[in-house]
């Protein structure tokens, strides 16, 4: 049986020094606080936790206030033990705002632990509206209606002796008009008048009207 050779990666191995060194520098913050024994080591522990469950909420649930404001606090209290134990603060006789922030931290990173733990997901929302809104359903094409076109119901047209084959022609040039026809010729011959300004011709009633000549004649005599 052969053992996968073992290949050390650089960036695992920068990351081990960095988090032991981070790691006791946080210890030694906390025990020149005045917190000894086990709650200097704890105190590291709670700062690294809480900087990685913010950076994977960050991974996990995409960019959030809740996440980065928490990921900053604990990335400043790493950053600040570090700097703290180079020499910038006399660790002998540590300042009280420096005993202060030591003794209230437990309290701030459960706080942000539990937010972290149980706030819901602000990008569910974000999402949801970025989703695009169903297409609503096309509609039927509106057929364009001419602009002359009255609104009354169009009239059944009165076929006329030459359309009708096998019919004989009537032997009266002048054939018998409706008085319904002749009402609705009068009120579209009255729609012309109101829009044009002249009296409707026997041509254009005759297209309105959809009769015969003869027919449209007739009507034309009946409308003087």
């Amino acid at each position: 049986m052969t053992w996968p050779a073992i290949r050390p990666d650089a960036a695992l191995v920068q990351a081990v020094i960095a988090g032991a060194l981070s790691f006791a520098h946080l210890h030694d913050l906390a025990a020149a606080a005045g917190q000894d024994g086990w709650k200097a080591w704890a105190y590291p522990i709670s700062v690294d936790l809480l900087l990685v469950a913010a950076w994977r909420r960050l991974r996990s649930d995409g960019p959030s206030r809740l996440a980065w404001c928490w990921f900053v606090i604990a990335l400043v209290a790493s950053l600040g033990a570090n700097v703290a134990t180079a020499g910038f603060l006399d660790l002998a006789h540590p300042p009280a705002w420096l005993r202060f922030g030591v003794a209230g931290w437990p309290a701030l990173a459960f706080l942000g632990g539990t937010l972290l733990a149980h706030t819901t997901h602000a990008t569910d929302d974000v999402r949801m509206q970025d989703r695009p809104a169903p297409a609503a359903p096309e509609s039927a094409p509106t057929i364009p209606t001419p602009a002359d076109q009255s609104l009354e119901p169009e009239v059944p047209r009165v076929p006329a002796a030459e359309e009708a084959p096998g019919l004989p022609a009537a032997a009266d040039p002048t054939p018998p008009v409706p008085a319904a026809l002749v009402d609705h010729a009068r009120k579209v011959a009255a729609d012309h008048h109101a829009r044009t300004g002249i009296a409707i011709d026997t041509d254009t009633l005759r297209a309105r009207l959809g009769v015969p000549p003869q027919l449209a004649d007739a009507i034309a005599a009946q409308l003087t």
